[in-house]
């Protein structure tokens, strides 16, 4: 069976599977006949060494699914890892924050007394080297100005956060903005500023669209402010709020109210431990490339260039990128540079700019049973895992439309793509199963909501990120 049978053979399978469902389109699929496993085919065994770059507080490392590339028209993989190392010296970062709170009729009653006592035990754990502001919001917005977390303005703050009672719309640009006022005075005298957006519904006053939130976020984030989003509750849009967490650089989180308390917390030890922020990744793309799509993330197109914000990094925490190449190069004994990376970001602990660089090549060759020969193990499994997370995350939308059957479809889509790396991806195909068990048993609206959540946040760690609670 040749490459072409075997590509339209598998995207046959899909498609029949979408019209005998009765499924939405799947996400698509070019040639995936050098990462799925093939009938009768052994698993690549090879590993190719990485290419790594950065003296820094971040690592940028990097590889191709393969040494060898098809001539023509064909696809290959790469993965891209940025790892934030611990920081030389072990001290706390000082940090300017601001706590933004709805406060809407919606929070009335468990909701809002969660958050207040959350807002209470973090305010409690600032010190006198840190700034606050606190912000909460209905239909307008009522601030306490960012002030330096003394022992006399702790008091005062709550007691200010004691006082917020539920009123009115959602108003959470007025919120973002309002903190984006408080922080930019002081963005150059600390490190790290942060504000951390906290709703449980729609946004119905002031800036209401959802590219337009976004954007507030990336303004905020240009300016030197990153953005945390967390969902509370059962009614809020978690599409969203993990736009905004993207785009502005910080974390989202979809909680029940008495997850927040812990949540705010985290929040703290990520700031207070960033060692890079203003994080961001420029793929330059070579002439044999055609198109690139780093999968399972938000990008900027430019040209030849495609941007990728990520958030910002504490010691310890990472980022994978696999990113899908659409390619047509011709033979070459000499290895072709199909994708140059260059890493930027502001080194907390340096206080300066900082950037890491690799460069992946391979050579092109007429021989199919070469490049087969020459494909990457880990490679193979990370491309497998991020095709069938397509599936989860088309899945999880079918959820929170209600369309049971479509959804269903979606999962064995996905199951049976991580079948094909299956000793490496038995995590996964169990993850399905426990998520279809779950969603088949789940008997009203609200519980299939949160399994549609839940999987789009396991979509969010199986597309290589960790930025979300």
């Amino acid at each position: 069976m040749n490459r072409t049978t075997l590509l339209l053979s598998a995207t046959g399978l899909l498609a029949l599977a979408a019209l005998a469902l009765g499924l939405p389109k799947p996400p698509p699929a070019t040639d995936t006949t050098h990462t799925m496993a093939q009938p009768g085919e052994q698993e690549p065994t090879l590993t190719l060494p990485l290419v790594t770059s950065g003296d820094g507080a971040l690592t940028l490392e990097g590889k191709l699914s393969g040494a060898f590339v098809q001539a023509g028209p064909s696809e290959a993989f790469a993965v891209l890892e940025v790892k934030a190392h611990a920081p030389k010296e072990n001290h706390r970062v000082p940090v300017s924050l601001a706590l933004v709170i709805d406060r809407s009729g919606s929070m009335r009653g468990q909701k809002l007394d969660d958050a207040k006592r959350a807002a209470r035990e973090f305010v409690q754990r600032l010190t006198e080297v840190d700034r606050l502001a606190v912000v909460h919001y209905g239909s307008n917005v009522t601030t306490f100005p960012s002030t330096l977390v003394t022992e006399e303005a702790r008091a005062r703050m709550l007691s200010f956060v004691d006082a917020i009672e539920d009123d009115g719309s959602t108003n959470m640009s007025g919120g973002l903005e309002a903190a984006a006022q408080e922080l930019r005075p002081f963005v150059s005298q600390f490190r790290v500023s942060r504000a951390i957006l906290l709703s449980d519904g729609q946004p119905t006053a002031g800036i209401v669209r959802e590219d337009e939130l976004n954007a507030l976020a990336r303004q905020l984030r240009s300016m030197g402010v990153a953005v945390s989003a967390l969902g509370v509750g059962g009614d809020f849009n978690e599409n969203l709020m993990q736009g905004i967490a993207e785009q502005g650089g910080g974390f989202s989180g979809f909680l029940n109210s008495n997850q927040l308390a812990e949540v705010f917390s985290r929040e703290l030890e990520q700031a207070t431990g960033t060692v890079a922020r203003g994080v961001e990744l420029r793929l330059e793309l070579s002439g044999s490339v055609t198109s690139a799509e780093v999968m399972g993330s938000n990008t900027f197109i430019e040209g030849r260039t495609v941007r990728v914000p990520l958030y910002d990094m504490a010691g310890g925490q990472s980022a994978r990128m696999v990113v899908k190449l659409a390619l047509n190069t011709t033979p070459s004994e000499q290895p072709l540079e199909l994708l140059f990376a260059k890493l930027s970001y502001m080194d907390v602990e340096r206080d300066g700019p900082a950037e890491a660089r690799v460069a992946l090549s391979a050579r092109s060759t007429e021989d199919a049973s070469v490049v087969r020969a020459n494909l990457d193990k880990d490679v193979r499994v990370h491309a497998v895992r991020a095709l069938g997370t397509q599936q989860l995350r088309a899945a999880a939308e079918e959820m929170k439309k209600g369309n049971r059957t479509s959804a269903l479809g979606l999962l064995d889509n996905a199951r049976r793509m991580f079948g094909t790396s299956a000793s490496a991806l038995s995590g996964e195909l169990a993850d399905v199963d426990r998520t279809r068990a779950a969603y088949e048993s789940a008997q009203d609206a609200e519980s299939q909501r949160n399994e549609a959540r839940q999987l789009q946040k396991k979509a969010m760690k199986n597309f290589g990120y960790n930025n979300s609670y």
